[in-house]
């Protein structure tokens, strides 16, 4: 019978190992990949720069998520080089072509003086909290690291703001801005989801907080109890990755389109009307921007808003929902967002429709001959709503 010694004598006679200072070189190659397969709370104390975080229990299952590309040149390492052996001979039936185990680990590494760092990581209970992200390939823990690093600001919440609000939460973003500066009212109930009886006169603002804060400790929720305008909008959308806009009047979403293109910041953008509801994001200079789509604000009479013409209660949950999971896509370089797009519902017909929406290079915004943008009220233009911004 095989002893211990014995099968890490014949696995390591069929793999490639190379010293702490062979490695240090080839670690330094483009397109190599240096693959830690140590447990996390090892991780945790000291890596390699740029490794590869897979434990060796999990290696056969993740290693393809993680390279893709059999080719790829691989160095393996563990605390002491047994593990990266057995790591190693594993890759190599797996069929990759190129992987080598460092001998003597990381411990050797360290107390040679070689480069590494604390890496940075989540805590045990983000990890429970997180688990069905940390499961995705496509997510994995940098993923998580992304969102929590976030800062997208939810225009108002409201019909739109709570759904987008409570999902982006719920996923990790570390700071969601609100602005609102309406109260709460119990005709808002129906649809509107972050407030509840307890908070009727409460000012918006403060009940998304409460709902959000409780929802996720990890989530800093800052709030904007004002009227966005012209003399403040460039100050508070400035430093926020994505902006969600959930208001229902046009004179803010001219605003918002002028200094989100300013700043270069995506707007995710949503809107609804009796059963039916809409979404796009517009991607300063990738894709259109509103004034492309919507060149001139049509007359208030033709604008009417959910309060004059009524909403199904879940629609903008529909739709709020499709503004969080594309601001989820923005931040983390997922998939195709909505640039270029918009997503049509009829809750009637349960149907979606997509329509493409190009780029005007006449835009007086974002066209190629487009002046110096001012940014200016546009509430003489079009004045559908008495306030600035209204969640619907």
């Amino acid at each position: 019978m095989a002893t211990f010694r014995d099968l890490l004598s014949q696995t390591k006679s069929r793999i490639r190992e190379v010293d702490t200072a062979t490695a240090e070189q080839a670690a330094a190659e483009p397109g190599a990949v240096v693959l830690d397969v140590r447990e996390p709370d090892e991780y945790e104390q000291g890596a390699l720069p740029g490794a590869v975080h897979i434990p060796r229990g999990h290696l056969e299952s993740q290693i393809e998520n993680k390279v893709a590309d059999h080719d790829t040149p691989l160095l393996v390492y563990c605390a002491g080089g047994t593990r990266s052996a057995f790591a190693a001979d594993t890759l190599s039936q797996l069929g990759y072509t190129n992987v080598v185990s460092v001998v003597g680990g990381f411990n050797k590494w360290k107390n040679e003086d070689r480069a590494w760092a604390a890496p940075r990581t989540l805590t045990a209970d983000q990890r429970n909290r997180y688990q069905r992200h940390l499961l995705l390939p496509e997510v994995g823990e940098e993923g998580q690291q992304k969102l929590l690093d976030a800062k997208v600001l939810l225009l108002g919440a409201g019909g739109l703001g709570s759904p987008a609000a409570l999902y982006l939460a719920a996923a990790g973003v570390g700071t969601i801005g609100i602005i609102d500066m309406d109260v709460v009212d119990d005709s808002n109930l129906q649809r509107q989801i972050l407030h509840n009886l307890d908070r009727i006169g409460d000012r918006k603002v403060d009940s998304a907080k409460k709902t959000l804060t409780l929802l996720n400790p990890d989530v800093d929720v800052v709030t904007y109890d004002t009227r966005l305008g012209a003399d403040n909008v460039l100050d508070i959308i400035d430093g926020y990755d994505v902006i969600v806009d959930g208001t229902d009047n046009f004179p803010t979403r001219y605003l918002v389109n002028d200094a989100s293109l300013v700043k270069r910041i995506p707007v995710v953008h949503g809107s609804i009307f009796r059963f039916e509801g809409q979404a796009t994001v517009f991607h300063p200079y990738v894709g259109p921007c509103y004034r492309c789509m919507i060149p001139e604000p049509p007359p208030a009479e033709l604008a009417p808003s959910c309060a004059e013409a009524g909403v199904l209660g879940v629609l903008p949950g529909i739709i709020g929902s499709i503004q969080a999971m594309e601001a989820i896509k923005l931040i983390l370089g997922l998939g195709d967002s909505l640039a270029g797009r918009i997503l049509s519902y009829d809750s009637l017909e349960q149907s979606f429709r997509t329509f493409k929406v190009r780029r005007d290079p006449q835009c007086p915004a974002c066209g190629d001959d487009a002046g110096e943008i001012v940014i200016a009220e546009y509430d003489e233009l079009c004045m559908p709503h008495p306030r600035v911004p209204a969640g619907v």
